[in-house]
């Protein structure tokens, strides 16, 4: 079982090297990340973008031009189409967000004839490890899909649960968060989990274990549940924090990264490839362990 982001850099290094393209690579702190990937031995990297800044910053931070293909782009659409079609080509394995709009990016991946679609909901994930949890866990979706309906929701927590297939953990325990633990109809968040769990019950979502609605504590801590009586197998010991929109999912994540001492990589699972899309406010360190965690979901 991981416990710590840090173990998938470690692995990404005895396996093959994993071709990213970026998309707009004029952004310092992506390329620092990069620049990082490549002197581990986890990435050989092609940056799209304008030629002369992204030179200038590599120069800037001590990133060998050697050490990188570099396909010029007029501008942050161009360079992302680009990009995309490098993914197509099978030039590259990993697709990253540059200095480029999410929306911009998304619409290039998502285009019928040249984008990355693979049929399924597009979704953003978080992979946390923190000082207060034994163990990794994710947070989805936080920042894609705006008021998820409940479809939409069954196909968040299917891009999450093959993620945590490829990782290793064959029966992930999702849970279902709300802002409390017991159903409410005017509450659409705990009727969505109640259902859920009930699917997932049935056997009609497979290979997970599901339980909610839980309150945050309850999904995070055993001490929390069993205080409230609740006696669940996920309570506690959840990998998936499913949560109702990207507002209380991007407040979590936020909450971690700023409040909790947590470290995240955050990539978009649902594409033809996965894509690494950090903040801006993220860290240096989240996005190189997001590069690893992209590297790790590209092998066949």
């Amino acid at each position: 079982m991981r416990k710590n982001l840090a173990e998938f850099v470690e692995e990404a290094k005895q396996g093959k090297k994993k071709r990213i393209a970026v998309a707009a690579s004029e952004d310092k702190h992506v390329l620092e990340a990069v620049r990082d990937a490549i002197k581990e031995g986890i990435v050989e990297a092609i940056l799209v973008g304008s030629k002369q800044e992204t030179e200038r910053l590599m120069k800037e931070i001590g990133f060998d031009y050697s050490a990188a293909e570099l396909i010029p782009a007029s501008d942050p659409v161009e360079a992302a189409a680009k990009a995309v079609s490098l993914i197509r080509e099978k030039k590259a394995e990993v697709l990253m967000k540059g200095l480029v709009q999410t929306a911009a990016l998304l619409k290039v991946v998502l285009d019928k004839e040249k984008g990355l679609r693979s049929g399924a909901l597009l979704s953003h994930l978080g992979l946390f490890h923190s000082p207060y949890y034994h163990k990794l866990f994710a947070v989805t979706d936080a920042g894609m899909n705006v008021a998820p309906s409940f479809e939409d929701k069954i196909s968040i927590l299917t891009n999450a649960v093959e993620m945590f297939h490829k990782i290793g953990i064959n029966l992930p325990k999702v849970a279902v968060v709300a802002a409390v633990e017991t159903v409410n109809p005017k509450m659409d968040a705990t009727v969505h989990a109640a259902l859920l769990t009930q699917m997932n019950r049935r056997g009609q979502i497979k290979g997970c274990l599901i339980d909610g609605p839980l309150a945050l504590d309850n999904a995070v801590s055993k001490e929390a549940a069993q205080h409230k009586g609740i006696e669940s197998e996920v309570a506690g010991d959840a990998d998936i924090l499913l949560v109702p929109d990207i507002e209380s999912g991007n407040l979590i994540y936020k909450a971690l990264n700023f409040l909790g001492g947590a470290v995240a990589a955050g990539v978009i699972l649902g594409a033809a490839a996965p894509i690494v899309l950090t903040s801006r406010a993220d860290s240096e360190q989240s996005k190189h362990y997001s590069i690893a965690l992209a590297v790790a979901l590209s092998r066949d």
